[in-house]
């Protein structure tokens, strides 16, 4: 399932985060201010279970969250949404994966997975703020079943039809959740209309 969040105050963000005199300091605090908001929308299918709890006035039962929740980013750029999701889910884990291009095959390999045992109990949110062509995302999902993770989020800021398509295709039974989509991609690979490389923009290495 693919959704376009498209909500007017996020949008609203986003495109303070496309202009290319945004500096990097003012960049992060909005992607945090972003990822926080998405938050509601991102977890709103996220199965509970009922528990009694004693009131000042009485008992009764009330929902809580059934399944811990692991956040990935993939890393660099995903690095900038955890803020915001870990601000709203203090108990969530944070898992790291990181991928790099094979230069041979021009395919994403990982180097770099950090992650909690139990992924199959586990709510997963993959978060990366631009989905591109879709390869790292792919990538990412494929090492993620690798490890028994069932129930996979991938949350990003920015995507481009190609991108969206691509992973959709590739892993039909996962949640997409993109805060706005653009046009499409440019012949290296970047999304246009777009905010330029999000890493170096968050990370001031541009």
């Amino acid at each position: 399932m693919i959704r376009i969040l498209n909500h007017p105050v996020i949008n609203s963000k986003i495109t303070q985060l496309r202009d290319s005199e945004t500096k990097p300091a003012e960049f992060r605090r909005l992607t945090q201010e972003i990822s926080m908001m998405m938050v509601p929308s991102v977890t709103e299918k996220f199965s509970t279970v009922d528990i009694e709890v004693q009131t000042p006035v009485e008992k009764s039962f009330f929902p809580i969250l059934a399944m811990p929740i692991v956040i990935v980013p993939i890393l660099r750029a995903g690095l900038g949404l955890v803020e915001g999701f870990h601000a709203a889910l203090p108990e969530a884990s944070v898992a790291h994966i990181g991928m790099a291009r094979n230069e041979e095959t021009l395919k994403p390999e990982t180097y770099y997975l950090n992650a909690p045992q139990e992924l199959s109990k586990a709510e997963v949110l993959v978060l990366d703020p631009m989905l591109a062509t879709g390869g790292s995302a792919i990538a990412t999902v494929d090492e993620l079943k690798k490890k028994n993770a069932k129930k996979i989020t991938f949350v990003g800021l920015l995507s481009a039809p190609e991108g969206s398509r691509a992973l959709s295709n590739a892993h039909p039974d996962i949640d997409i959740i993109i805060a706005t989509q653009d046009r499409e991609l440019n012949d290296q690979g970047y999304i246009c209309p777009g905010l330029g490389d999000a890493g170096d923009r968050i990370f001031g290495t541009i």
